[in-house]
């Protein structure tokens, strides 16, 4: 499905991603692990088009997607989700959920609004607040709305950026359970993020990336019982939190 290789990505003269190589195929979730700096964000931005500066190949179903706009990487099928949630703030939920959908030039409004009510169906909370200011929405309501936003481009790929940053543990899980459900309706998943145990818990196969490279991948069960996983990403006490 998504193949990237040998990518290099550059900011001016600095060197961030160094031949780096993944590939995600059809109905996956996969991880991106690694510590703070190490490229994570890149990685996604640049399949997304948001960085000019880049060599190497990515190749989404066969089709080179290498210097594509942005928006016609939308069109291939690739949503992004970005760290920070980077929502319209002035503008109200359902306001912003439509302007997700703003690609989808052939979509008639009645296939537009079916998608808005499985949204509401997926996050209810995000029903209860459509005419509200997203900009004055919770952290989690907000990461709702981010990942419904980037949903209403009806992806064949989304890509998830640290969606768990700052927000409550019961958050986290509800955030993550969405993730798994999504996944099990047929949704492909490339996912970030900071809880590395959490995201060797819900996916197929990882990767972590150390200082632009990968340095190891596989299963995710697998990574989750590397020694050496555990004591840079889980921390010390990941086997007595994981039998808990």
């Amino acid at each position: 499905m998504l193949h990237v290789k040998n990518l290099n990505a550059y900011y001016g003269p600095i060197q961030v991603l160094k031949n780096c190589s993944i590939h995600v195929d059809q109905g996956e979730i996969v991880s991106i692990i690694g510590a703070n700096g190490a490229g994570k964000t890149t990685l996604l931005l640049s399949i997304s088009g948001l960085i000019d500066s880049i060599k190497g190949e990515i190749t989404f179903f066969e089709r080179s997607i290498l210097g594509l706009p942005p928006n016609k990487i939308v069109q291939t099928g690739i949503a992004h989700c970005p760290e920070g949630r980077q929502l319209f703030s002035p503008l109200t939920v359902e306001e912003n959920l439509l302007l997700g959908a703003y690609s989808r030039k052939n979509s008639s409004e009645e296939e537009i609004k079916k998608d808005l009510e499985w949204i509401y169906h997926l996050f209810p909370r995000l029903k209860e607040r459509s005419k509200q200011i997203a900009g004055t929405l919770s952290g989690g309501e907000q990461q709702m709305l981010a990942i419904g936003r980037a949903l209403m481009a009806k992806p064949k790929l989304l890509l998830l950026d640290e969606p768990s940053l700052g927000l409550a543990p019961k958050l986290v899980e509800t955030i993550l359970k969405t993730i798994v459900e999504l996944n099990k309706n047929g949704m492909t998943i490339l996912l970030v993020e900071q809880n590395a145990q959490k995201a060797l818990e819900i996916a197929h196969r990882a990767y972590v990336l150390e200082t632009g490279r990968i340095t190891l991948q596989g299963k995710a069960s697998d990574l989750a019982e590397d020694s050496e996983i555990k004591r840079a990403y889980l921390g010390k006490d990941y086997k007595e939190l994981s039998e808990r």
